[in-house]
C-alpha cells in the first residue's frame, strides 16, 4: 500500500512540475477537478468499509477458508472469478470488500481470480451499460472470451505462487 502511495505521490509532483512550467495550466482548475473527483469519494469510501467490513463480520470465516481459502485450488479459483463477475458495484465497494476477504483468509490467487472476474465480466456493468448500447450480438461474445480470464489469471498465480 506504501508503493501505491508513493508511486501516485511521485507521479503527482511530477505532473506539478510539469505544469508549474507551462503557462497553460491554471493551478486553480487543477485544484478544483481534484476537489470534484475527490468529494464523493469522501462521503462513499467509509460507507464502502463500514459495509466491507460488516460483510466481512457476518459471513463465517470457516465459509471463505473452505471454499475460497488458499487451500481451494483451483476450485476456489473458478468460484472467486464467477463471485467477481457478479459482484455489484464499483472500485470503493469492491476494493474494501477484498480487504475484508484477504483478512478472511482468501488465497491470493483465489483474490486475483475474483479481481479479475470483476473488472471483466461485471455483470452489472453489462446490464446497465454494455446491453443497452451495444447489444447482445456483441455482449455475449465479449462474455464468452471474458469468462477464461478470472479463471486463467488465478491459476497462473497458482502455479507461480505455489
Amino acid at each position: 500500500m506504501v508503493y501505491a502511495y508513493l508511486s501516485i505521490l511521485g507521479m503527482a509532483l511530477t505532473l506539478g512540475v510539469m505544469g508549474h512550467r507551462h503557462s497553460a495550466v491554471s493551478h486553480v482548475s487543477v485544484i478544483r477537478g481534484a476537489w470534484r473527483q475527490l468529494a464523493p469519494l469522501l462521503i462513499r469510501l467509509p460507507v464502502a468499509l463500514i459495509a466491507a467490513s460488516l460483510v466481512g463480520e457476518l459471513i463465517p470465516q470457516a465459509l471463505f477458508g473452505e471454499w475460497l481459502g488458499a487451500r481451494s485450488g483451483l476450485t476456489g479459483v473458478v468460484i472467486a472469478s464467477a463471485l467477481g463477475g457478479i459482484l455489484p458495484g464499483g472500485p470503493t465497494v469492491t476494493f474494501p470488500l477484498i480487504l475484508v476477504l484477504e483478512r478472511a483468509g482468501v488465497g491470493t490467487p483465489q483474490l486475483i481470480a475474483l479481481l479479475t472476474g470483476w473488472s471483466c465480466f461485471a455483470l452489472h456493468r453489462v446490464l446497465a451499460y454494455e446491453l443497452p448500447t451495444l447489444g447482445w450480438a456483441f455482449v455475449w461474445r465479449r462474455w464468452l472470451v471474458s469468462m477464461v480470464l478470472g479463471p486463467l489469471a488465478g491459476a497462473l498465480a497458482l502455479s507461480w505462487l505455489g
